[in-house]
């Protein structure tokens, strides 16, 4: 179990700047809770299902539909935690103060990779989903709701790292017809850089997320297990390997060797990636499959966003390609009383028709595997169909407990290694021996 301990001292205002954030979340986050105190529900023979997500356009609708086909008898009520206000670790920091011991909150929604942490405040849902239930699940999304055996949590859709390109950009080239076919089934890193280094234009040309946070950990470990290596081996991180070598030089060389990816990129996460790569006209940017609504958002760059087109990320020669999974489940606290009901809207929401209609608002990968045989509707969304052959090599991240602790450190040192400050070498090393030693990074 990795330990709290600071890995570097903190000035008395940076600490109380810490306590403060943290007071304000946890008070916010209790004053969001509120309401059920002040008896605006009182028929107390409804089931009040208090349900904690980031609350989109079209989860409202859902959630309205499920109250009214069960009305006077089950309430969701949702409590919004916005991705704009709140970072994914802040809303990890939440959620996990909020259900140690408290029935107020039903159904929380975690990243996949929280899994091992919140099992302890989940409830156990094998007699709740009979395996015929399971089997209309895609078995990969499945996977990151198992701890121990046991069934804690359900999928509620699924992400897969891709690639998006600029394709009126790459029209311009003499073998663009060979070029897109290579792209679609990954191109080999070498070829790309190659590609790269030809393509002398002043647009940048590959867009990758390389701040201090897991977006970064997720580029370092695609390469690194493109390798065919696992970061985590025999109940160890694996970081002193020759591959884990390869994968954080191979970052650094983007940067400061290929110089195919511009410096900025150490400041770039989803949002500042997205946004430089449409006003700098970038031809090929590192994403997820949500990243194309984000875009259709953006009508001062519409004409660009027009011809933006989905490709699998490189891989290495005579390696089989791997793209890195995201996602989100839910999870039900062990702590409340309206089990039962909270199961029933669970099911409502991964229904395959509530999939579909979450995936057309959303561009998240639906979780019902019925949807990914459905021929027709996957010739009208061809990108559904290309991001399905994308998760077929999808792996997971590490299902540890301490995982988010040990990407903390992990991303500290592959950023400082992009910027040059410290050694590939070095930065492995520091990592690894802040790992083993229990250290946490406190930022």
């Amino acid at each position: 179990m990795i330990r709290k301990t600071a890995e570097k001292k903190l000035s008395k205002p940076s600490i109380y700047f810490i306590t403060l954030l943290t007071a304000s979340l946890i008070s916010l986050f209790i004053y969001i809770f509120n309401p059920f105190d002040d008896g605006t529900f009182s028929d107390e023979s409804v089931a009040k299902i208090y349900f904690t997500d980031h609350i989109s356009d079209i989860y409202k609708e859902l959630i309205d539909e499920f109250n009214i086909s069960n009305k006077g008898k089950i309430e969701v009520i949702p409590v919004h935690l916005p991705f704009e206000k709140f970072t994914t670790n802040e809303r990890k920091e939440i959620l996990s103060r909020y259900l140690r011991s408290n029935d107020k909150v039903d159904i929380v929604s975690i990243d996949q990779i929280w899994v091992p942490r919140f099992a302890k405040w989940a409830q156990p849902l094998d007699t709740y989903f009979r395996d015929y239930l399971k089997d209309s699940l895609l078995s990969i999304a499945l996977k990151s709701c198992y701890y121990k055996e046991h069934l804690v949590a359900i999928p509620i859709h699924i992400d897969v790292a891709m690639m998006y390109y600029r394709k009126d950009l790459i029209n311009e080239l003499p073998d663009h017809e060979s070029l897109t076919k290579k792209l679609k089934e990954s191109i080999s890193w070498e070829e790309f850089i190659e590609l790269g280094k030809k393509y002398n234009n002043k647009n940048p040309f590959y867009i990758f997320q390389a701040d201090d946070y897991e977006g970064l950990v997720c580029s370092f470990l695609e390469i690194l297990q493109g390798q065919g290596k696992n970061l985590y081996e025999n109940g160890r991180i694996q970081l002193n390997s020759p591959e884990a070598y390869m994968a954080l030089q191979m970052l650094v060389d983007l940067v400061n060797k290929h110089k195919i990816s511009p410096p900025v990129v150490s400041a770039f996460r989803e949002n500042s990636s997205n946004n430089y790569f449409l006003k700098n006209n970038g031809i090929f940017l590192r994403g997820w499959p949500s990243f194309l609504k984000e875009f259709e958002k953006d009508s001062l760059h519409k004409r660009i966003v027009e011809n933006l087109e989905i490709a699998a990320l490189p891989h290495f020669k005579n390696i089989n390609p791997v793209y890195v999974l995201g996602g989100w489940n839910f999870m039900v606290s062990k702590y409340s009383n309206h089990k039962k009901e909270a199961v029933k809207f669970i099911k409502f929401m991964i229904s395959r028709q509530n999939q579909k209609r979450i995936f057309e608002a959303r561009q998240t990968l639906p979780v019902n595997a019925g949807i990914y045989k459905e021929e027709n509707y996957l010739a009208e969304n061809k990108n559904l169909a290309f991001a399905y052959q994308l998760l077929n090599n999808g792996f997971c991240r590490p299902f540890i407990e301490d995982y988010t602790k040990v990407s903390d450190i992990i991303s500290y040192y592959l950023y400082l290694a992009i910027k040059k400050q410290i050694s590939v070498e070095d930065a492995l090393k520091k990592a690894s021996e802040k790992i083993y030693l229990g250290q946490v990074l406190i930022r």
